[in-house]
């Protein structure tokens, strides 16, 4: 075992929540040191996009599906595929204090996630190519980079001719001032709903996203332009998104030394904002960050052979107007039940499969895989149930768990849909129990923990894979979200588990899986206290 991967692997073991002890965290919440949400580059000149309206084209009634012709890269498209995705969806305020939500959900809505657009030139927004950051507070780009076009060109050459670049960045900082050294994980969470939230974005608008995964980290942050970035509020870079339009391909893409060594050299434009005023220093974060660094990479992965996608009527529902009323819940009404047909529906919606959004995203196969906690499923009784992702992984999955459980197709459960019943019973108090003593695990229609393969993909790729089974999960996340919505349901994923009971639960003894990521679904409470705001001015 390399020390990168054993440094990951100590990290993963130290920062489980157990019965009788938390992970190191702070204990209690500094205030006056809460960070700001959202970062700025003072002094970098500020492109205004657009708030494009809801409205009834075609890509409103396209949910999870590709029906939709690409449109041309133009200042309105981009403006859509930023408001769509990252950008503010509300403000909340409670007596004199006020906060933004966001498209893109985060852990205690802390948002550590930055985004960035690399671009050639587009009418009305560039006349040069550039690196910007996103800024959803202003819902606008702040220009950080400019280079020639050649540079471009250099930069682009085996991507479609029509193709936008989407860069993730995460400030730790920012979960760890309330979650500590768990912070890394939950930023890997966020990261993915936001890989998620512009696949879904772009499919809106006929497009389709790639993740460029043979790029190593020391380049993607160069290009980004934090390769600078320091100190207890740096930017750990992440990953990159080719948006193209639909049916585009993607060859085998690197970048040249040249083309980096010119990044590297550019002048920044702006200088990024002071979050908080004092920090506290976390130090198996920035370790665990080094050790999950990645190396450049030639097409590591293997092909992966997606059977057909489960014969379930799709959802149906507009997929901007999903997107933009997706909340997270607070609290469930321990009431509300699903029907059977549309929980099946739900599950469907997370399976992988030919051209399934925004799964089609990830170059590696499948390895999340969701263990349910089933409350109130209308005609469907009480119980754990197993849902396999990928069909080529169940048997190992099922020869790691406990020997006595049943693997029973449910009633009416489709044929292709790889969904099973392990035990039968009422596991309310346990998934209440296992999720931190939150009685939102209980009150919800149901429950799950996402179990991810674990020990064998980060020893077939390396430790640099460790944050995206993370990424992974947060996709799986942000498609459960949106499914729960277009339902009439709510969903709000849920970081405090107790890691090891929960896998004590499905009989898991060693590093084979690992629960990575809790969620849950159910009839929202809401709270009338609070006042629902637009996200920007109506005067803009």
């Amino acid at each position: 075992m390399s020390d990168a991967l054993a440094e990951v692997i100590a990290y993963h073991q130290a920062t489980k929540h157990h019965f009788h002890a938390y992970a190191r965290g702070p204990g209690r919440l500094d205030w006056a040191t809460q960070p700001n949400p959202f970062r700025r580059y003072d002094g970098a000149p500020l492109i205004r996009l657009d708030c494009v309206p809801l409205g009834s084209a075609p890509s409103e009634a396209a949910f999870l599906q590709r029906e939709v012709l690409p449109e041309p890269i133009t200042h309105r498209h981009v403006s859509q595929l930023f408001y769509d995705s990252l950008a503010l969806s509300a403000w909340k305020q409670f007596g004199n204090s006020s906060w933004a939500l966001r498209i893109n959900p985060s852990s205690g809505n802390l948002h550590p996630t930055e985004g960035y657009l690399l671009c050639g030139p587009i009418a009305g927004l560039c006349t040069t190519p550039m690196v910007s950051h996103y800024a959803p507070d202003e819902h606008a780009l702040e220009k950080r980079l400019e280079f020639s076009l050649e540079t471009w060109q250099q930069l682009t050459h085996d991507l479609p001719e029509a193709v936008l670049l989407v860069g993730f960045t995460s400030i730790h900082w920012r979960e760890a001032w309330k979650y500590g050294e768990r912070a890394y994980r939950y930023c890997q969470h966020d990261t993915g709903h936001a890989m998620a939230a512009v696949s879904l974005a772009a499919a809106a608008l006929g497009w389709q996203a790639t993740l460029l995964d043979d790029l190593g980290t020391d380049a993607l942050a160069a290009l980004l332009g934090v390769s600078d970035s320091q100190g207890a509020e740096a930017e750990e870079a992440h990953c990159l998104l080719a948006i193209h339009p639909k049916g585009t391909a993607v060859r085998a893409w690197s970048l040249a030394s040249a083309v980096l060594n010119l990044f590297a050299s550019l002048p920044r434009l702006g200088k990024p904002n002071r979050l908080s005023r004092s920090h506290i220093d976390w130090p198996v974060i920035p370790r665990v960050a080094a050790a999950a660094r990645k190396l450049p990479t030639h097409r590591v992965y293997s092909a992966f052979r997606t059977g057909e996608r489960p014969a379930v009527d799709a959802i149906s529902a507009p997929l901007r107007r999903i997107i933009h009323q997706r909340r997270s819940a607070v609290a469930m009404d321990g009431q509300t039940s699903i029907r059977r047909e549309a929980f099946y529906q739900l599950l469907a919606s997370v399976v992988a499969a030919p051209k399934q959004l925004p799964f089609d995203m990830l170059p590696w196969a499948p390895l999340i895989h969701l263990a349910l906690f089933v409350h109130r499923v209308e005609d469907l009784d009480r119980g754990l149930y197993f849902l396999v992702r990928n069909g080529e992984r169940s048997a190992a999955l099922r020869a790691a768990m406990k020997p006595e459980f049943g693997w029973e197709k449910p009633e009416a459960c489709p044929g292709m849909l790889e969904f099973y019943r392990l035990q039968a019973g009422d596991m309310r108090t346990l998934s209440e129990r296992i999720s931190c003593h939150q009685s939102i695990a209980a009150d919800g229609c149901f429950s799950l923990g996402m179990i991810s393969e674990f020990e064998r993909p980060l020893r077939e790729y390396g430790a640099w894979f460790y944050p995206r089974l993370f990424w992974e999960s947060g996709v799986v996340g942000q498609v459960l979200y949106l499914a729960a919505e277009a339902l009439g349901l709510r969903g709000t994923g849920i970081g405090c588990f107790f890691d090891d009971p929960m896998h004590s639960v499905l009989g898991l003894t060693t590093l084979h899986c690992q629960s990575l990521y809790h969620f849950t679904i159910g009839g929202p409470v809401e709270d009338p206290r609070l006042r629902t705001l637009p996200p920007y001015s109506a005067a803009w």
